[in-house]
């Protein structure tokens, strides 16, 4: 029986990391998570790191440096943006794949496994990613997974501009993710949005949960 591949979740929110961990519980027998960081670089011995971009650098801008004790082969991008630019980007970064969160929970267990293998796993130019997999700041409050990322962004203190180049989105999207969102949670400002983003769950807090590999 082969064994089964260790991984490290890594997000900036704690919620993000032990959203996906809940989601591949029921693959416990192939994947073992082994931690989860939240602001906190890698420590543990591991497989893969499979890195959430949710309100993060993305492409060739992914911090491979400060993630912790892995080697950039070993660092698999989640993200909902699956631009094959920005995939490209990434791959020649020397990340290990690049997934979509359009994936099931199996599939992402086994695109992990063919990363892990030496495939190259990236989305399919046809790829629609969902907004429904695992959590998300917020998501309780009825924002979507994007909306989210958007506020996440904008209580980074990172303008509209900012925002269209980190989150690889166009300005006029960002434009109406502030709109929906402002209303989702009853705002009309920037400086209220992100008062009640503090107060939501939007402010990281670094965190890290070391789970003992089993035999």
């Amino acid at each position: 029986m082969a064994r089964r591949l260790r991984i490290a979740i890594v997000n900036d929110y704690q919620i993000v990391v032990a959203g996906i961990a809940a989601v591949l519980h029921p693959f416990a027998d192939r994947v073992e998570v082994v931690e989860l960081d939240a602001k906190a670089p890698v420590q543990s011995t591991v497989d893969l790191v499979l890195y959430d971009s949710f309100g993060q650098p993305q492409g060739d801008a992914v911090p491979l440096d400060k993630i912790g004790a892995v080697a950039a082969g070993q660092v698999v991008i989640f993200s909902w943006n699956t631009d094959p630019r920005l995939v490209e980007r990434a791959m020649a970064a020397g990340v290990a794949g690049y997934l979509s969160k359009g994936l099931s929970g199996a599939e992402l267990v086994a695109a992990l496994e063919a990363a892990h293998a030496g495939r190259r796993v990236v989305p399919k130019p046809d790829t629609v990613s969902t907004d429904d997999f695992g959590r998300w700041p917020g998501d309780e409050h009825g924002l979507s997974a994007r909306e989210a990322e958007v506020l996440a962004l904008i209580c980074q203190g990172l303008s509209n501009q900012e925002i269209t180049e980190r989150a690889f989105i166009g300005m006029n999207t960002v434009k109406t993710y502030i709109r929906t969102l402002y209303r989702k949670i009853g705002v009309d400002s920037r400086t209220q949005a992100v008062l009640w983003g503090v107060e939501h769950g939007f402010e990281p807090v670094p965190t890290r949960i070391v789970r003992h590999p089993r035999a």
